[in-house]
């Protein structure tokens, strides 16, 4: 499973602002905002609310670029921006040392921090924390005692992502993972002869949706996420994967027996057509026995298949 949106609500807030020396907080949501219009990920998006709500006028993003699963960089104002987290910044230079303590913190509470660098220094640090589903800590546990192995996947700190497992009795947990990875991680897992699937609902998780033998996609999640799975929960609610894997036992039983009513039809009935009691009772199937009996064998099947109607769920 991943984390954002599947185990958490998916509508993450800010929480928290530090700043650097020199840096304003206002300023600092403000340029951060104006370039995370930009991008559809849930961070970001929490990221413009928390600017709009505050009333901050944005201003336009130029040469706008988001490197999967990293971060956003670009300009405004004449100011180059990048935000993301310590790792990503660290790649263009930039020391996050001074509010890495902060940082820390915030991910002991299952909060994520993600990290503003302007004009290529540390300009402080945005924390983002999204609450987790009501349910997915029951939702987590009866999937355990039916007997399914649960592993956390996610792009997130390890401390944030394993806070969250933490409070979810989730023992598995791979962090910090690039949306190709989560592929990889499905693609292990198979090959040690498991049979997996895979529940998410952005854009990072399609390639993992798409490697399980069953991706299953939130119903309010992305429309790559939706195309690439089989599975799609119309209203995104976890316990919905619960009654997926019920439905799914009872239609694979209604086959079954479907399957047998079927044979039974036909190992009666076409031996007689063949005329094997004509010799001992003179018996043999008329053309229209036959067809009705074949009818009779269409509308068993059918009316066996409606009773999945009943099923609870």
């Amino acid at each position: 499973v991943d984390k954002t949106g599947t185990l958490t609500e998916g509508r993450p807030a800010v929480t928290e602002i530090h700043v650097a020396q020199g840096f304003a907080e206002a300023d600092l949501l403000r340029l951060a905002a104006s370039l995370e219009r930009g991008s559809e990920h849930p961070l970001a998006e929490a990221v413009v609310r928390a600017a709009v709500d505050r009333g901050l006028a944005l201003g336009e993003a130029q040469d706008f670029n988001s490197p999967v699963g990293k971060g956003v960089t670009g300009s405004v104002e004449g100011r180059s921006l990048a935000i993301g987290s310590d790792r990503f910044l660290a790649e263009s230079g930039i020391d996050t040392g001074p509010l890495s303590a902060a940082a820390q913190a915030l991910r002991g509470t299952g909060a994520t921090g993600i990290f503003v660098a302007v004009d290529g220094a540390l300009a402080g640090l945005i924390g983002i924390s999204d609450p987790i589903k009501p349910n997915a800590a029951e939702v987590v546990a009866q999937l355990r005692e039916q007997g399914v192995r649960v592993v956390m996947l996610t792009g997130d700190n390890r401390v944030t992502a394993q806070a969250v497992a933490d409070r979810l009795g989730i023992s598995e947990v791979e962090a910090e993972v690039l949306p190709g990875q989560k592929a990889d991680v499905v693609h292990r897992l198979r090959a040690e002869g498991r049979v997996v699937a895979m529940a998410g609902d952005g854009v990072n998780d399609a390639p993992a949706l798409a490697a399980a033998d069953v991706g299953v996609a939130m119903g309010a999640g992305s429309d790559v996420a939706i195309e690439s799975a089989g599975i799609t929960l119309l209203r995104g609610d976890l316990a919905a994967l619960l009654r997926a894997r019920r439905l799914s036992r009872a239609v694979m039983s209604n086959i079954r027996q479907n399957l047998v009513l079927a044979f039974v039809y036909n190992a009666l009935g076409v031996p007689i057509a063949a005329g094997v009691l004509y010799p001992a009772f003179g018996l043999l199937l008329t053309p229209a026995i036959a067809a009705a009996a074949m009818s009779l064998s269409s509308v068993s099947v059918i009316s066996n298949a409606l009773r999945l109607r009943l099923t609870r769920l």
